[in-house]
C-alpha cells in the first residue's frame, strides 16, 4: 500500500497500536514505511520504552524529567543490553537477528510461588535447563541456605518492582545468569546477597537492601537501573564491568569498592561489555570555554558569593583609592605620613633658602618664553635604553601589547582542546578497563567509590551528593572521572593519595566541606577543565609530596585558597582561571613548591598568590589582577621565583614581600595597583599582614610529620628553582608603573638588590627607602615621571645608587638623608633639584650627570657631609649648579665637578651619549612623561650586563 494513500497523521495513529515485532516488520517494507516508523519516536516508541518492566526512564536516576534524544534508540540499547547474558556460546559469524532469538527454541518458563510449579528457588534450579526463565510470582521468597547457581538461567520477578522480594544468598558457579525486576534482601545467616568468582551476571531493574554483591575476577557483571539501599558492591581485579543508571543510598561504607589490578584473565563477556560501553555513551553536558573567567552557574549549585560576577579588566583608567583590607589602610596611612613629613620639610627649606624656589625668574630668559627655554635646556635621554622593541607612550589608556597578548594566550581551553594536545589525557579518557560507572547517583551515605591496591575505575556523568566523600583513590590505583557532579560532601570531594593517579576532567565540584580535590603522598593525577567552586575550604589541596597537573580549570568562590600547596606538594598549575575566592587565589605554605604558569588570578579577597613558611614556587606568566588586597604576598620565610607576571589593578600593593624571604622578582609588569607597586619589609608587620590560617583545622598531621623525609629523589632535577643560589632578595627587570603610592617602598633590615627596573609614573616616589640597615643596591634602573622624588632615602639607611637614569620626576631627582654611594647616574630634567642631601646625610657623590631645569643640580642642607666629586652638571634656566651652606664646609668635600653651559643652537645629542645599561621608554615625547597615569611603560625585553662606566669616563666630549 502506498503511503501517500492516507494522510501521514492517520498512518501514525494506525501504527501506534502495533506491538514491537509488528513495528519491526513494517520498518522493513520500504524506505517510506521505515520513515513512518521512525516518526513515532515521541509516541509509540516512548510508550514501549516506559512500559517495559525490565528497565526505567533512560535518564533515571539523575535526570528523569529530561527526555532522551531518541526514545527508539534508547529502547534499542536497553533491549540489546538485556540480551548480553545469552551471548557466551554464539558463533562470531552468526547474524544479529539470529543471535537475539536462537536461545528461544525449547526454552521453558518455570513459575515459583504459592500458585506456581515450584515452592522455592532452590527446587526450580534443580529442575531447570540452561537458559530457562524462572519467574518469581508476587510475594516474599526466602531461602534457608546458600543457593548455588550451577546452570545459566534468567530469574525474573513478576509484576511491578517491589511485588517480588527474595531473601537469599546466591553463589553463582555457571558462566552466565540474569536477574531482573525483584527486591534482594540478605538471608539471616549472611550479608552477602550475591557472589561470583568466574561467571558473568546481569542485574536489571532490581533493588538491593542492606546487603553486598561480591564479584571477583575473572567473573564480571553488568548492573543497570538498580537501587542500592544501604548496600554495596565489592569488585576485585575486574578486567571490565559496567554499572549504569543505578542509585546508591545510605551506605555505611563505600557504595562501590574496586580492589586490585585489572585481571589479564578476561571473562567471555568483556568484549560484549566493551561494545556496549562504546555505543551507549553517557549524555554529556558541553562545557562553555568562553565563559571564563566568569563561568555561568548552569544550575550546578549556588555559589557562596551568589551569582558569579564578571571581572572586567579595565586598562589605563584611574584606580579606586579605597581599600578593603585593614592592613592596606595602614600601609596607605604610613605613605600619607611620609608625604606630610616631606611637605613640611620642603616648606621649611624654602623659607630658609629662598633661592631654591622653582618659580624664580631668570634674567636671561623671559618668563613667558617657557617653551623656548625648555627647547634650549632640555637634555634628550630617550635613546638611553637598550631595548628598541618597546611600544611608544602615546595613548591615554594603557595599551599593553603584553597584557592583551597574555589575556589572549590565557583563554580557557575546552576539554576537547586539551585532549587533542595531551595524548596521555586522551588515552586515559578513551580507556575501557576496570569498573565503568555511568549516570549513577550516590547520595546520603558515607562514601561513594573506594579504589585501592592498583584498582581502576572510570566514572562518567554521575552525581555524588551529601556523602562523607565522593571518591577515594589510593595505593597506585587509577581513577578516570568525566563530567560528574560532586557536591555537599562532609569531607573532600575527591581524595587521592599513595601514588594514585588518573584523569579528573570536566567535573562540577562544589559546596564541599573540605577541599574539592585533595592530592597527597605522591598522588599524581591530571586535573583538567573542571569547575571547582563554592567550597567551604580550599578548591584544590596538594599536600605531602603530592604532585599532579592542574590545568584549564575554573576555580572560584571558595572560602579558602583556590589552590593550596604545602608540605612539599609540587604540582604543575597552568592555564587555570582562579577568581572571586574569599581568601588567596593560590597559597603556597609549609615548604610547598610548584610550577605555577599561565593562570588568570583575579578578584580574590586576599593576595592573588600568598607564599609563606618556606613555600618556594616558580610563578611565570600569570595575570594577577583586580584583587581586593595585594596582588602577591611573600612573607614569613616564603621564597620563590616570580617571573614574567602581569600584576595589575589590585586594591592593595602589587607585591608585598619580606626581604628576609629572599624572593626573586624578575621581569614582571606591576601597574595600576592602589598602593605601592612593590613593598619590601623586613619583618612581619601586623598592620599590613593578612590572616594565613588557611586550612589550619584540616588533617595535615601525617604530612607535617613526614615532610622532612619524603622528598622525591628527583626533586632537585625537576625543580630548577631549588638549585639556584639565593643570598639576597632581588627585584630585577620589572616594569613598575602607575601605582597609587611609591613604585618601590623599602622598609627592610636585610640586603636588597634593585636592578634594571622601569619605575615610572607612580603617584608618589619612584623608590622610597625608609629603612635599610644593610645595603640596598639600586642599579641601572630607569626612574621617571613619578609624582614626587625619583629616589627618597631616609636617615640611617645604607644605599648604593649606581648607573640609574632618574628623569622628569615631579619633585627632586634624589633626596637622601642616609649613607652610601651615588655614582654614575643620569639625573636629568627633574622639576626640583637634581640631588638633595639633608640632615646627617653622608654620601659619596661621584661621576653623575645632573641637570635641573629650574633649580640647583646639587643642594646640601643641614649637617649633610660626604664627597661630591667629578660630577658633570648641566646648567638649567636658573643658572644654579651647587648649593652648599658654609656651616658644613669642613665635613663636605666638593671638588673637580664640571659645570657645562651651552647656547640655543647647540647640538645636544652628544650630551648624554654612552649611557649605562638600563631600560627605558622609547619614542615618548618629553611632554608625555608628566601626563596622567593612563600611560604605559613597556616591559623589559633586553638587558645587557655591564656598562660604559666599568670601562671609562662618563664625561662627554665637547667639540
Amino acid at each position: 500500500m502506498e503511503v501517500s494513500s492516507l494522510p501521514v497523521e492517520l498512518w501514525q495513529l494506525i501504527l501506534s497500536y502495533l506491538r514491537l515485532p509488528d513495528l519491526g516488520r513494517c520498518s522493513l517494507v520500504c524506505r517510506a514505511w521505515y520513515e513512518l516508523v521512525l516518526s513515532l519516536d515521541k509516541t509509540r516508541w516512548r510508550q514501549l520504552c516506559l512500559g517495559c518492566l525490565e528497565h526505567r526512564h533512560p535518564n533515571w536516576p539523575n535526570q528523569p524529567s529530561v527526555e532522551p534524544r531518541s526514545w527508539r534508540e534508547a529502547f534499542k540499547q536497553h533491549y540489546l543490553a538485556s540480551k548480553t547474558w545469552t551471548k557466551n556460546t554464539q558463533d562470531l559469524e552468526s547474524s544479529n537477528c539470529l543471535s537475539l532469538f536462537r536461545r528461544r527454541k525449547g526454552r521453558r518458563q518455570l513459575c515459583i510461588g504459592a500458585a506456581g510449579e515450584f515452592s522455592s528457588l532452590r527446587a526450580a534450579l534443580a529442575a531447570a535447563s540452561p537458559y530457562d526463565c524462572l519467574v518469581l510470582l508476587p510475594g516474599v521468597h526466602e531461602e534457608q541456605g546458600e543457593v548455588l547457581l550451577k546452570v545459566p538461567v534468567e530469574v525474573v520477578g513478576q509484576g511491578n518492582l517491589g511485588d517480588v522480594a527474595l531473601l537469599a544468598s546466591i553463589d553463582q558457579h555457571c558462566p552466565t545468569a540474569r536477574l531482573c525486576n525483584m527486591v534482594f534482601m540478605p538471608a539471616r545467616f549472611t550479608s552477602v546477597l550475591y557472589k561470583t568468582t568466574s561467571g558473568y551476571v546481569q542485574f536489571d531493574n532490581c533493588n538491593f537492601e542492606s546487603g553486598q554483591l561480591q564479584i571477583h575476577a575473572p567473573g564480571t557483571c553488568q548492573v543497570k537501573f538498580c537501587t542500592f539501599s544501604q548496600s554495596s558492591i565489592h569488585l576485585r581485579s575486574m578486567a571490565l564491568c559496567v554499572l549504569e543508571n543505578c542509585e546508591f543510598v545510605g551506605s555505611e561504607n563505600a557504595s562501590v569498592t574496586v580492589e586490585g589490578c585489572p585481571s589479564s584473565d578476561r571473562n567471555w563477556a568483556c568484549k560484549h561489555l566493551a561494545v556496549l560501553a562504546k555505543s551507549c555513551t553517557a549524555s554529556m553536558r558541553e562545557p562553555d570555554p568562553a565563559g571564563c573567567p566568569m563561568a555561568k552557574q548552569d544550575g550546578w549549585g549556588e555559589s557562596l558569593l551568589g551569582p558569579v560576577r564578571t571581572c572586567e579588566i579595565v586598562v589605563g583608567e584611574e584606580q579606586s583609592s579605597f581599600l578593603s583590607a585593614v592592613g592596606a589602610q595602614a600601609l596607605l596611612g604610613s605613605a600619607q605620613e611620609d608625604t606630610e613629613f616631606r611637605e613640611n620639610l620642603q616648606a621649611a627649606k624654602e623659607e630658609e633658602y629662598p633661592a631654591l624656589n622653582s618659580n624664580s625668574s631668570d634674567s636671561d630668559l623671559h618668563s613667558d618664553d617657557e617653551e623656548d627655554a625648555q627647547a634650549v635646556y632640555k637634555l634628550p635621554y630617550q635613546a638611553h635604553g637598550l631595548s628598541h622593541t618597546l611600544a611608544d607612550v602615546t595613548h591615554s589608556r594603557l595599551q599593553s601589547n603584553r597584557l592583551h597578548a597574555l589575556q589572549r594566550d590565557l583563554k580557557l581551553k575546552s576539554l576537547q582542546q586539551e585532549l587533542q594536545q595531551d595524548k596521555e589525557a586522551q588515552s586515559l579518557a578513551n580507556s575501557l578497563q576496570g569498573c565503568i560507572i555511568r549516570q549513577c547517583l550516590f547520595r546520603d551515605g558515607k562514601g561513594g567509590i573506594f579504589i585501592y591496591a592498583q584498582g581502576q575505575a572510570k566514572l562518567e556523568g554521575s552525581i555524588f551528593r551529601d556523602l562523607t566523600y565522593a571518591v577515594r583513590c589510593i595505593q597506585n590505583s587509577k581513577v578516570i572521572m568525566l563530567r560528574n557532579d560532586i557536591h555537599h560532601c562532609k569531607a573532600s570531594g575527591i581524595f587521592l593519595r599513595l601514588s594514585a593517579g588518573g584523569l579528573i576532567a570536566d567535573n562540577n565540584i562544589h559546596s564541599n566541606c573540605e577541599a574539592g580535590v585533595d592530592i597527597r603522598k605522591g598522588a599524581n593525577p591530571l586535573v583538567l577543565c573542571n569547575k571547582i567552586h563554592s567550597g567551604l575550604r580550599s578548591g584544590i589541596v596538594v599536600v605531602g609530596n603530592g604532585k599532579g597537573i592542574i590545568r584549564s580549570n575554573q576555580i572560584y568562590g571558595n572560602k579558602e585558597a583556590g589552590i593550596y600547596i604545602l608540605y612539599n606538594g609540587n604540582p604543575t598549575v597552568s592555564g587555570n582561571h582562579i577568581f572571586q575566592g574569599l581568601a588567596a587565589g593560590i597559597a603556597v605554605n609549609e615548604n610547598g613548591r610548584g610550577q605555577i604558569t599561565g593562570n588568570i588570578i583575579c578578584e580574590n579577597q586576599w593576595g592573588g598568590v600568598d607564599i609563606r613558611h618556606g613555600g618556594d614556587p616558580v610563578l611565570r606568566n600569570n595575570l594577577i589582577s583586580c584583587g581586593y588586597s595585594d596582588g602577591m604576598v611573600v612573607g614569613d620565610h616564603g621564597k620563590g621565583l616570580i617571573e614574567g607576571n602581569v600584576i595589575y589593578g589590585n586594591k592593595g600593593c602589587g607585591v608585598w614581600m619580606m626581604s628576609s624571604s629572599l624572593p626573586h622578582l624578575i621581569n614582571n609588569e606591576i601597574s595600576h595597583n592602589s598602593i605601592y607597586g612593590v613593598a619590601v619589609f623586613c619583618r612581619k608587620d601586623h598592620t599590613a599582614d593578612y590572616s594565613h590560617g588557611q586550612g589550619r583545622s584540616e588533617s595535615f598531621q601525617e604530612e607535617r610529620e613526614g615532610a622532612g623525609g619524603e622528598n622525591d629523589s628527583d626533586s632537585e632535577e625537576d625543580y630548577p628553582a631549588a638549585q639556584r643560589p639565593i643570598s639576597v632578595a632581588l627585584v630585577e627587570l620589572n616594569s613598575i608603573n602607575h601605582n597609587g603610592a611609591a613604585g618601590l617602598h623599602v622598609k627592610s633590615s636585610e640586603a636588597l638588590n634593585i636592578i634594571a627596573n622601569v619605575i615610572h609614573a607612580n603617584c608618589d616616589d619612584g623608590v622610597a627607602v625608609l629603612q635599610s640597615s644593610q645595603l640596598t643596591c639600586i642599579a641601572n634602573n630607569s626612574i621617571s615621571c613619578n609624582s614626587r622624588e625619583g629616589v627618597l632615602v631616609e636617615a640611617e639607611c645604607q644605599v648604593e645608587l649606581r648607573g640609574n637614569g632618574i628623569y622628569e620626576n615631579s619633585s627632586h631627582g634624589i633626596v637622601s638623608k642616609g649613607e652610601g654611594v651615588i655614582t654614575e647616574n643620569d639625573i636629568i630634567g627633574n622639576h626640583r633639584c637634581g640631588l638633595q642631601l639633608l640632615q646627617a646625610a653622608d654620601m659619596k657623590v661621584t661621576k653623575n650627570r645632573i641637570q635641573s631645569f629650574r633649580d640647583y643640580g646639587i643642594a646640601l642642607f643641614d649637617e649633610a657631609k660626604g664627597l661630591v666629586q667629578e660630577n658633570l652638571i648641566f646648567q638649567g634656566t636658573s643658572k644654579k649648579s651647587i648649593l652648599r651652606p658654609m656651616s658644613n664646609a669642613e665635613d663636605c668635600t666638593i671638588q673637580n665637578n664640571v659645570l657645562l653651559t651651552f647656547k640655543k643652537r647647540f647640538d645636544m645629542e652628544c650630551m648624554l651619549i654612552n649611557p649605562p645599561a638600563r631600560p627605558h621608554i622609547e619614542g615618548g615625547a618629553p611632554e608625555s612623561c608628566t601626563a596622567t597615569d593612563g600611560q604605559r611603560v613597556s616591559s623589559i625585553t633586553t638587558r645587557v650586563d655591564g656598562g660604559c662606566h666599568n670601562r671609562g669616563s662618563i664625561f662627554c666630549t665637547i667639540l
